[in-house]
């Protein structure tokens, strides 16, 4: 559909935040056509940029360096990517590691020989060394060593490497970090922050995956001395490993999390909104319903729990198809589809809402400018303290109805631990440390200060002059009014609280599929798979939940 058809765009209600910010249901999201790489895609695409690569000193193993250089918005931008002989002994995704098979750092500009210099003896020791402000971000990777090996040998022997392995696997590397905004001295993000193209969330990030993707099939084509199949290469993401680290992101951002929820749900009421779908729609809403069920196909693991739900998300599948055929046709179809999904269980659901909204960029996209946030939660003194306490009555409720004496509902605590300055989370009544608890049992804090508020009247400052232990909660509240998607509305320190739903949440909006769980704590990933090649952006619009092949 054209854009000239929305000139009044349509938007029905949005979905109550009670519904949407509740752990397990982001625990089951998708990648959409809001995420960031998919995002990101589109504007490589837009400014026709062209990947060039000035710099390659491999030697005939894939040991050493390459430069990868881009112009995006009007700026230059230089991958310097760092391959290292590593010791078998020596390799591990733990955040504990030394030392590891790539590493990289995206910087500002073209970097002359000095500065290459520089990066390939700092970049491989990581936090061990630091960097300067023209260092956009660093990253590190380790190989997928079983399929890079695989896939040389192939090449070298005149072949293509086994197409069910390449499946299977879907990376050469997987990432272990990937540091932006002022980590060991690289530049913060308010230094790019205004630039177009990278304004939006871990834009710089994105765009460092992208390239690393590149560098690896390069470097296998290097090392096997002849070229990837294009099919095989666009199937090779890059792998990520992703751990309790990256969890309290989510609630130590909140107005930052709002705006990446209040643009999908926006999205999602847009186009609920529609009163009718043209036949492309429709006909681009079976294609791509019929690519999910081959994807879930695709989509195995080893852990129970994750894989009873996959087997789940196939079951339903058919049936989701069946009713879309039935449906697409009629008046209001989007919201009747949602309307009757809810007897679905909450994966389903989520990668329903992942599918419907991708047929209506021309509707959708421009939401993403709003994704980026920098504003953080404010405290406002002149409140009165019956206002506070109808803020927690109207938002509140499901927090101030839990027992935090019970230990189920106090049976966790995070903290940083003292080695890696990495959050962790502890287990109460079973190990120390519970007297360095970060604050991030956010529902015990509120229905600690809703007690608080029983007796009292007057203005927050005279409230928060006596009792300063509030002013966390205080604010907390304060800033939920005004930004309601940016509280997740279960207890962070209960039993039942599954860390893993907090990564997924997060790494969806990344663009992450194949969410691969090893524990409750840390699940690995894949980007970029079926994303466009260096040379392909003019279909960068098209991965959607990709499949072998396609």
């Amino acid at each position: 559909m054209s854009a000239p058809e929305y000139d009044i765009v349509p938007q029905a209600e949005l979905r109550p935040p009670s519904t949407v910010m509740r752990l397990r249901r982001m625990g089951a999201m998708f990648p959409t056509r809001l995420s960031f790489l998919r995002t990101l895609l589109r504007d490589l695409a837009r400014e026709t940029v062209q990947v060039q690569r000035p710099v390659w000193h491999m030697n005939a193993e894939g040991f050493g360096h390459a430069v990868y250089s881009v112009r995006l918005g009007g700026y230059d931008y230089s991958l310097v990517a760092i391959s290292t002989d590593l010791p078998p002994e020596l390799r591990t995704d733990r955040v504990i590691a030394t030392a590891w098979d790539s590493a990289y750092v995206l910087y500002d500009g073209i970097p002359n020989a000095d500065e290459i210099a520089r990066i390939v003896k700092s970049a491989p020791k990581q936090e061990a060394a630091r960097f300067t402000s023209k260092d956009l971000v660093l990253s590190r990777a380790n190989k997928s060593v079983r399929l890079f090996q695989h896939v040389t040998d192939a090449l070298r022997a005149g072949t293509q490497p086994d197409e069910k392995m390449v499946r299977d696997v879907g990376y050469l590397m997987r990432t272990t970090a990937v540091y932006g905004n002022g980590k060991f001295g690289i530049a913060d993000r308010a230094h790019i922050a205004a630039r177009p193209c990278l304004g939006g969330p871990f834009a710089a990030e994105m765009l460092t995956v992208w390239l690393i993707r590149g560098f690896t099939h390069d470097l296998a084509e290097h090392v096997g001395g002849a070229p990837l199949d294009s099919k095989l290469k666009r199937h090779l993401g890059i792998g990520n490993s992703t751990g309790l680290g990256m969890a309290p992101f989510l609630v130590s951002h909140p107005r930052l999390l709002d705006s990446w929820m209040q643009v999908r749900e926006t999205g999602l009421a847009r186009i609920a909104a529609l009163p009718v779908l043209s036949p492309s729609e429709q006909a681009q809403i079976q294609t791509l319903a019929a690519r999910a069920g081959r994807h879930l196909l695709e989509w195995t693991v080893p852990d129970q729990i994750a894989a009873d739900r996959i087997t789940q998300l196939r079951k339903d599948w058919p049936e989701v198809r069946a009713f879309l055929s039935s449906t697409l046709s009629a008046a209001n179809p989007i919201a009747a589809i949602l309307n009757s999904s809810e007897h679905w269980f909450e994966d389903t659901q989520e990668l329903l809402i992942a599918l419907l909204l991708e047929p209506f960029g021309v509707l959708i996209d421009g939401l993403t400018d709003c994704m980026a946030n920098p504003y953080v939660a404010e405290l406002d003194p002149a409140m009165q303290i019956s206002d506070l306490r109808d803020l927690i009555a109207r938002d509140w409720a499901w927090a101030c109805d839990l027992d935090y004496n019970s230990a189920a509902e106090s049976a966790q605590f995070w903290y940083v631990s003292e080695a890696k300055q990495e959050p962790r989370l502890g287990m109460r009544y079973e190990e120390d440390g519970a007297d360095l608890e970060s604050p991030l049992d956010i529902a015990r804090q509120v229905a600690r200060l809703s007690q608080a508020l029983e007796s009292e009247v007057g203005i927050v400052a005279e409230l928060l002059m006596e009792r300063p232990d509030l002013r966390f909660a205080t604010r907390r509240v304060q800033t939920l009014a005004i930004a309601p998607y940016g509280e997740i509305r279960d207890n962070m320190i209960a039993e039942r609280c599954l860390p893993i739903d907090m990564l997924r949440c997060k790494l969806s909006f990344f663009g992450a599929a194949k969410f691969d769980p090893k524990s409750d704590r840390w699940t690995r990933i894949t980007l970029c798979q079926g994303a466009p090649l260096f040379d392909e952006l003019d279909r960068a619009d098209d991965w959607w939940l990709p499949c072998f092949g396609e």
